[in-house]
Order: structure tokens, then sequence, then C-alpha cells
């Protein structure tokens, strides 16, 4: 017990996006995975998109500094969401990207609307 104790003292769970309705495109704010161990886990959890034809699309970027240039993340997208409520998890080693990530999430149709919001899970190194 003692040993899986010390390792959730260590989780860190934060919003990657805050929950929100989105209606247009957007980019978070840089996440600086510095301090974490390994994998990190994004959790998208959506409702269903309203409007005609509503699509949304969230792929993940990285960078060597936080106002540095962006480029997409090989493998780092979610699952296009549409008219049904999606629950999913996208696991990025941090080890294998670079120091910051941003999610880039695309709306698209006519009069989209989605509520949205992406967890981080991940171990700090020093927790």
């Amino acid at each position: 017990m003692a040993i899986i104790q010390q390792n959730l003292e260590k989780l860190e769970i934060s919003a990657a996006v805050a929950s929100a309705s989105v209606s247009a495109t957007a980019t978070s704010s840089a996440i600086d995975l510095k301090d974490f161990d390994g994998d990190v886990l994004l959790v998208l959890n959506s409702a269903a998109g309203t409007g005609s034809s509503p699509t949304l699309d969230i792929k993940v970027q990285d960078s060597d500094e936080t106002g540095g240039t962006y480029g997409d993340l090989s493998g780092a997208a979610f699952t296009q969401v549409t008219t049904s409520a999606s629950l999913q998890t996208l696991e990025v080693n941090k080890d294998e990207c670079k120091r910051f990530i941003k999610l880039v999430q695309t709306v698209g149709g006519s009069s989209p609307v989605f509520v949205y919001g992406i967890s981080l899970v991940g171990a700090k190194k020093y927790g």
C-alpha cells in the first residue's frame, strides 16, 4: 500500500483546456512538461456538437520554447468529435517530445458549438 500511496502523491491532474462552450478554433496556452516523469495522459470530455455538421478536431503541437515555433506531434490527435458525446484519452510520452506542448482545437461546420474540456494527468518527478 505504501508504494501506491507514494505514487498517488506524485499524481497531478490539471485543466489543459478549461471546460467551456466553444464555437471557434483556438489554441491552448503552453504546457510545460519539464517536471513530469514519463507519459502524461490527456483526457477529452466533450458533449455532442450542435449546429449543422459540427466537427471538432484536436491535435497536440510541441516546441522547445514556450513562445517558440510549434509543430504537430506525430500521432498525437484525438479522434474527431461530431454529433455524439465523446470521452477519449491520448497518451503523450514527454521524453519523446519537446518541452512545451499546446492543444490546437479546430471547430468546423455551420454554427457549430461544442462543450468540452481537456484534463492533463501525469506523475510529477518531485511530488
